[in-house]
This record gives C-alpha cells, structure tokens and sequence, in this order.
C-alpha cells in the first residue's frame, strides 16, 4: 500500500512533463516563426526603403529639370515654392535613408511607424556604396542650389545648370546600384523564407507526432481514472437517492452542480435543476429584493475574510415563501429553509453546500398560533379600553366607525369612469378612513389604528400613482370589512362585561355630503347639505371624560413625537355641546389637536432656544354664542411658516417658482387645506400625508359652517371652527 502514492505521483509528474515538454516544443516553433517574421519584415522594409530611395531620386531629377525650364519665373509662385519645397525634402530623404541602409539602423515612414534595417551584406555594402557615391556628387550642387533659389536678388542659374547636369550623369548609376541592391536583398529574402517554411514544417510534423503519443498515453490513464471516477460517482448517487431532503453544491456563479439529491426537485418543485443557475430558479418565486440579497449573501460566503456564522445570522432565504408557478393552482406556495454551509479545498472556499427542507407545515403552524396569539392580545387591548373609557365614548366610536365604513361603501358603489371623479372617490375615502384612524388611535384602538394605517398606506400608493382605474378600488374592501368584524368584536365584549351599558350604537343612515365649489379661504369654508347624525347625551360626566380623552389623546402623540405638550380647557367642562353637533366638534377636534402636535408645538430642546417653556401648551375651548357654535384650538408652537408652505410646493412640482412667489398667504392656506399636501417631510402614524386638514374642510363645508386661521410665526397658531346649530 505504501507505493501507491509513489506510482500516482510518477504519473503525474510524467503527465507534467509530458505537457511541459509539448508546450516547450510550441513555444520553440512560434518564437522561431516569431523571429523569422520579424527578420522578413526588416528585409521588406529594406526593399521598401530602398525603392523609396530610388523613387526620390527620380523626382529630385525631375524637379530639377522643371525648375530649370521654368528658370525666370517668380520665384515666389506656388509653382516654384511647391517643386523647392519637395526637392528639399526628397534631397534630405535621399541622404537619411542612404545612411540608414549601410548603417542597419532605424528608419521611421511618413505615417510614424518605424522600422529596423538588417545589417546588409558584402555585395549590397557595394551597391549602396557606389549609389552613396554618386549622391554625395550630386547632392553638394543641389544644395548650393537651394541655398539662393527662392531669392531674387541672388542669381542661381550656374548653380542650377550644373545640378541639372550631374544629376543626368549620376541618376544612371544612383538607379543602377539601388536595383543591384534591391535584387541581392529580394533573393536573401527569398532563401531564408524557403529555410524558415522548411523548419516550421518539419517542427509541425515532430509536434504532431508527440501528440499522438501524448493522446494515446494519455487516454489510456483517463480511462484508469474514470474508472475509479464512475465507482466513486455511484456511491455518492445511492447517498443522494437515499437522502429525503434537498442537497446540492452551489458555484461562485450560483450555478447548481451536477449531483444533487432526488428530494430536491420535489422540494423545489423543478425537474430540470442541474446545472441551472439559482437565480433563474429562484427568480419569479420570491421577491425581487430577497433575490439580490441572496446573490449578495452567498458573495459573502465566498469571502474569507467574513466568519460563517456571522454571515448565516444574515440568511435571506430562511422559511421564505416559494411561489407556485406551476400551472396546476391546486399547489399551494410553501415556505423552505436554506442551509448554507461553506466546502474547502485545503484553506480555499471551493464550493457552497445548500441543504433545502420543507418547513410548510410548522410555518403554518407557527402562523396560526400567532393568529391566535395577536387576536387575543386584541381582545386584551379593546377590554383595556372598554374598561377605561366611559360607555358612551365607545359606544360613539362604534356608530362612528361603522358609519364611516357605511359611507366609505357607498361611495366606493358610486360609478365613476373619469380621473376626476376617481379622485373625488380617493380623497373622500382618505377623509373617512383618517378620520376612524383618528378616532381609534385617540382611544388606544391599536388594532384599528394598523389597519386604518395600512388601508392609508395603499391610498396613498394610488394618489402618487397617476391614472387611476375603477379596479383599483377593490383591495380596500378587504380592510373595511376588517374594520367591520372589529368594531362588531369590540361591541359585543363590551356588552358582555357590562350588561348596563348601552349597547353598541347601530349605524346611522348617513348621505354622502354634496360639496360645492366655492373654496377655504383665510376666514371661511363653503356650504353643504348634511342629513341624518348620532344623538349623544352628553351630561358633566361626559364632558369631564371628554377632556380627559382629549388630554391623553395629545400626550401620547406628544409621546411618539418626542415633546411634551399640556392640553387646557375652561369652557369644555361647562357648555354642553348640540347632540346633531357633537359628532363632527370631536372629528375636528382630534384633527386640530393631532395637527397642533405634529406641526405646531415644537420639541423641548428647540423650545428651550427661543425661550419657551419645555411644556408646550394647546388650548380647546367651545363657546355658544345663541345661534353659532364655535370651537377655538390655540397652540404656543412655531406657527405656519408660509415660507416653508411656498417651498413644498415648488418642490413636489404644484407651482413654477414664479408662480408661487405671486401666491398670497391666503392663497398658501387654500394649498395648506388641500388633500395630500403636507408640509412633514416623512409620513407617520401620527401625519404627514395631508388628509388632516382636508377632512377639517370637508367637515366644515359639510355643517355650512366657517373655518378662521391665525397664525403669528414662532409664536403660535389658532384655529376657530364655526358651525350654526340650526
């Protein structure tokens, strides 16, 4: 046993060589054909320089000749200029390249690519020799020549007769030599490339041969090698069919590997996995965002630098929800954990093993006790408040809540086909539903308040959307109809602990209010018809309960807000509030004190700065006046910042910024009252999505009554709602 290894290692390092060996022998024949290649591009580039040499000559000769046939014309004519121009540079060409060529060096062409020269031999130094010769003859009276040509007051025509008649004599033997020349490098030329075509022939043909011998050598041992690849391969098939849950190895591609367990495509719910990439099988059956942040999750399994346990705390694909998209809808969707474990190759992450279990059925499980659990801490919740709140209180809540799910019915059933009056349909419903949410969230309904926050969250999708379409509508059924059964729960709890109470109040007959067109401006809200209400005695008792709900409605706001705020009141203990006008004083009412909080009153530390008290105040205070019920809601806080209002607008696109410069601040109050424009910059429980104020307006045009705003920035803000009693 002990030389087994020995022979293993023999015959790779064999197989070593043997490659070593191949390539060196590749390698040997491209570095010659390499060098071959270059030394006939230098012969070339030779041959091109030389025929380059004789071509000059030839129009030196010729320019001369021009020049003197042309001997008294302006010196200074395009003519002559151009043919001096090129004689001068054909006689430095002539004399760089004649250099260049018994030297072997550099030469560099017009386009600026250079090239080397070979070294030529005995016969071509002759010929070069004589051509040399000849120029350094002829070149001399060129240029005393051109020393004067192009100058008037110089005669040069000696020096131009005696160029032109060397240069009769010497061109004959410049082009005899340079053809001499060109043939000896043309025929060296010629006998390396028959010797190069000969070795690399040759080279081919001993390659060839060695990998014939290679590939027989070579299969034989594949074949050893499969042999005990297959035995290895079955073993692992039978533990992979064996197996009952989904196992299989994951690339840094994220491609599945070739084996995988047979519990994996019924998990999974594929036949075809091998091979695939996860993404794509993954893709379409979870979210999007969970998509990417497992591609970033198993990124970071890769990374050596980063602990595997700490990465698997971060596991987006634990009990996540698969989604069925077989054809076959009977299938349900099914929740499976992935387990992601790291494989190394020495101390290198060769690859990510994932283990896969179907959790369906305790995740339904666990779901069904948290139903369970979240509906009894409800019923806890709604037995706090029936406990704590006077009866009438919540008995009011319930009528009010089932006649704002009455109305939000009906109007959802009203046909509307234009964009106009789908938003009308939008803003109304977001009043109604605000409006609940206000009134649960006063009472510490949390239940109500989550649903109302979600039924909010969608409207607000829609009114951001654009274009609106009857369908759209439909999802906030759902979220009515929970509202429902909650306020029916909360109804028949309270009956069941206190049987002297009344019972909960059924819904009234409400019309959905007819608004007109004429708009809020500084001191007053236009007209509407109401019909139909709930009648709430209110006595003392009541009212003291009323104040104290409000007060504890404002600190907990205050709460969530980060400031301290105290509620005040003289009068709401002592005026009793009209039964037909009680519904809609406690509708605005929540929607001042919410806004006052939000908006007004600012944070202690901020307070603290402008020298105002930690504590900020708000005063309610109800007045009847005979025929005119009023009620005043007064804060200390910043006041409106009309700035601030001219700003947002620009910024969500409402106005162009001249256009809102011009707006006055009654103008500004119009944008402040109008349906989903807020000047908070993020939306929460509490506000920021513009509703507030809107339902104050449609409440107030709904009781024809006036809405009056002051407002002293830094200092504070009142708000004064008057509604007639008749």
């Amino acid at each position: 046993m002990a030389t087994v290894p020995n022979v293993d290692n023999k015959r790779y390092q064999g197989l070593i060589i043997s490659i070593a060996l191949f390539l060196s022998l590749i390698g040997a024949l491209l570095a010659f054909t390499f060098y071959t290649s270059n030394l006939l591009e230098r012969n070339t580039a030779l041959i091109d320089q030389t025929n380059q040499v004789a071509n000059s000559a030839q129009a030196v000769i010729k320019d001369l000749f021009d020049l003197d046939s042309s001997y008294g014309e302006d010196t200074k004519s395009p003519h002559i200029q151009r043919v001096l121009s090129r004689l001068e540079q054909n006689t430095a060409l002539i004399t760089s390249s004649i250099a260049a060529i018994e030297q072997g060096s550099t030469i560099t062409d017009a386009e600026g690519n250079s090239y080397d020269l070979p070294k030529i031999d005995s016969n071509a130094q002759t010929n070069i020799a004589a051509a040399n010769e000849q120029w350094k003859t002829l070149e001399p009276k060129i240029q005393a020549y051109l020393k004067d040509a192009d100058n008037v007051m110089v005669p040069s025509a000696d020096e131009l007769t005696q160029a032109v008649e060397q240069a009769k004599t010497s061109s004959l033997f410049i082009n005899e030599s340079l053809d001499n020349l060109t043939k000896d490098v043309f025929n060296s030329a010629e006998r390396q490339a028959t010797t190069i075509r000969l070795i690399q022939v040759l080279g081919v043909a001993a390659i060839f041969t060695y990998f014939l011998i290679f590939v027989f050598f070579f299969v034989r041992r594949l074949r050893e090698t499969d042999a005990e690849a297959l035995a290895a391969r079955q073993e692992t098939q039978e533990i992979m069919e064996t197996v009952n849950t989904g196992l299989f190895l994951l690339d840094k591609d994220l491609n599945i590997g070739q084996q995988h367990s047979r519990a994996l495509n019924n998990i999974i719910g594929s036949d075809r996995l091998a091979g695939e990439n996860f993404t794509n099988v993954l893709r379409g059956r979870i979210s999007d965002k969970d998509l990417k942040t497992t591609q970033q999750f198993i990124e970071q399994l890769y990374n050596p630098r980063v602990k595997e346990k700490l990465v698997d705390s971060l596991n987006p694909l634990n009990k996540v929800m698969l989604h069925n998209l077989s054809e076959d809808k009977s299938l349900d969707n099914r929740f499976l954990d992935f387990k992601f474990s790291r494989v190394y190759d020495n101390k290198d992450i060769a690859r990510i093993l994932v283990n896969v279990n179907d959790v369906s059925d305790a995740v339904y499980l666990e779901q069904r006790l948290e139903k369970e659990r979240s509906q009894n801490d409800m019923q806890i919740e709604m037995l706090t408040t029936i406990l704590n709140v006077n009866p009438k209180i919540i008995n009011e809540f319930i009528g009010n809540t089932q006649a704002h799910i009455e109305k939000m019915n009906n109007i959802l059933k009203n046909p509307g086909s234009s964009q106009y009056e789908l938003e009308g349909k939008l803003k109304a419903i977001y009043r109604e539903m605000h409006s609940l949410k206000g009134e649960a969230s006063a009472l510490k309904l949390h239940s109500f308040t989550k649903i109302a926050s979600d039924a909010e969250d969608k409207l607000h999708a829609l009114q951001n959307q654009g274009q609106l379409s009857g369908n759209d509508f439909l999802p906030l059924a759902v979220h009515l109809d929970d509202l429902l059964s909650l306020s029916n729960t909360i109804a028949t709890l309270g009956e069941r602990i206190n049987r002297s109470a009344p019972s909960a109040a059924k819904a009234s007959t409400v019309q959905a209010p007819v608004a007109t067109q004429n708009p809020v401006t500084d001191h007053a809200a236009s007209n509407a018809d109401f019909d139909g209400g709930l009648d709430i005695d209110l006595d003392n008792e009541a009212d003291d309960d009323l104040l104290s709900f409000y007060s504890e409605f404002t600190k907990e706001i205050a709460a969530r807000q980060g400031k301290r705020v105290q509620l005040k009141s003289t009068t709401l203990t002592q005026t009793s509030i009209p039964a037909h006008l009680a519904k809609p004083i406690k509708e605005i009412s929540i929607q001042l004190l919410r806004n006052a909080v939000v908006h007004g009153i600012e944070s202690p530390s901020v307070r603290h700065t402008t020298g105002k008290t930690d504590v900020g105040t708000i005063d309610l205070e109800v007045q009847d006046n005979g025929s005119n019920f009023m009620l005043v809601v007064q804060d200390d806080g910043q006041g409106i910042n009309y700035d601030s209002i001219r700003n947002k607008l620009i910024e969500e696109g409402r106005f162009g910024t001249e256009e809102a410069n011009q707006l006055s601040k009654g103008d500004l109050l119009k944008q402040l009252f109008s349906s989903g424009f807020s000047t908070k910059e993020h939306a929460d429980e509490d506000g920021g999505r513009g509703v507030g104020l809107d339902i104050i307006k449609a409440k107030v045009k709904e009781y024809d009554g006036k809405l009056n705003v002051n407002s002293e920035l830094g200092q504070m803000t009142r708000f004064v709602i008057t509604l007639p009693k008749a």
